[in-house]
């Protein structure tokens, strides 16, 4: 009955993470509309890429046995990832974007071709479940960097407008579906990810509950600082105002962002 179940659960985590995954898709259409990345950034989907293809391979049955789902949705998530990368290098507002992302990607790639190696070649058993597990972790752990920033910039906003409400309780759904599945399985590696996903899926929830008929609104310069390091890559238009003013000696007019 317990295997039912944590197989329920993994399926129903596979379901949620997917459309995780496919949420930026607007976003990339509007590059592909515009045939630029204008402001995006491209980290967040190298970041994602490398942690996709870590958390696929720890779920792969010689790495770590009965953690299947975790394979394939992250295999699924990583597919969907290239796809995105290399749209971002094909639309690259600039040569110089375009090989920093080239950089991240190829990075992400050498990082996760390493750690199979080393896994395959000098680890088995228990001490390749370990290694793979601690750097699967440890990757997700760091892209918690996203939902803090998005909830640091609604607080300071006092606005949900860049916290949709149905991806943070996509984000609480998978979080608490994966937190399931491995508390069944005894998998620290599924649960410490997992339960700190549900948690800040959780937060997110709580302010949007606060913050979702608030109008406050914080000023361009601090979004903007913000909106640079969101997963969602949801980018504010700044609103410029030609200011002209003379100059002693008339040095004439000079433009200005406001």
């Amino acid at each position: 009955m317990e295997d039912v179940v944590k197989f329920i659960f993994g399926i129903s985590g596979n379901v949620i993470a997917l459309f995780l995954f496919l949420s930026p898709v607007p976003t990339f259409w509007r590059i592909v509309k515009r045939r630029s990345t204008e402001d995006f950034s491209g980290v967040p989907y190298s970041m994602a890429l490398l942690n996709c293809l870590l958390a696929a391979w720890y779920g792969l049955p010689f790495v770590s046995p009965n953690n299947i789902p975790v394979s394939t949705v992250n295999g699924a998530g990583a597919a969907i990832e290239v796809v995105y990368v290399i749209i971002f290098l094909a639309f690259a507002s600039s040569q110089r974007t375009r090989l920093r992302m080239l950089v991240l990607a190829s990075a992400a790639a050498a990082v996760f071709a390493a750690l199979a190696l080393v896994s395959m070649l000098a680890l088995q058993g228990e001490r390749r479940k370990l290694l793979c597990g601690i750097a699967a972790t440890v990757c997700s752990i760091c892209m918690y960097g996203s939902p803090l920033s998005i909830m640091r910039l609604v607080v300071k906003t006092k606005s949900v407008e860049y916290m949709p409400f149905l991806l943070s309780l996509a984000v609480f759904l998978s979080g608490t579906s994966w937190l399931v599945y491995g508390l069944l399985g005894r998998d620290p590696f599924v649960v410490i990810p997992s339960a700190g996903g549900s948690f800040l899926g959780a937060v997110q929830l709580i302010l949007y509950a606060i913050y979702r008929n608030s109008s406050g609104k914080a000023s361009a310069a601090a979004a903007d600082e913000d909106m640079e390091m969101m997963a969602s890559n949801t980018k504010q238009d700044s609103n410029k105002v030609k200011v002209a003013h003379e100059a002693d000696g008339g040095a004439g007019k000079e433009d200005r962002l406001v």
